[in-house]
């Protein structure tokens, strides 16, 4: 009879999130991806700066596609985060030695 009942923290775990965080996190996404491309049609702007607030717009957009579509913020994902944390080092490592090859 006991096997049958779940206790209160198996069904928080097991719990359901719904739609509400899914749907708040596109409409960011939508709303990061109408600013850049506002950003970059305009023109108006110093293109540096530009460089700068699209790389931190796309940053942004990677991290709530992770944590929100791919779920990385739930628990037992921490192989696959431990990769992903490993391939961004490695290309950051990549870029970086390859910029300071190229104006060497």
């Amino acid at each position: 009879m006991a096997d049958h009942h779940s206790t209160a923290n198996e069904r928080k775990r097991h719990r359901h999130e719904g739609p509400q965080k899914h749907i708040v996190s596109f409409i960011f996404s939508l709303v990061l991806t109408v600013i850049a491309f506002a950003l970059v049609a305009s023109g108006d702007m110093n293109r540096d700066f530009i460089y700068i607030l699209l790389v931190t717009m796309a940053i942004g957009q990677v991290i709530i596609q992770m944590a929100f579509w791919m779920h990385m913020k739930d628990r037992g994902h921490l192989y696959p985060l431990i990769g992903i944390l490993a391939g961004v080092f490695v290309v950051f490592t990549l870029v970086v030695t390859a910029l300071y090859w190229v104006w060497w």
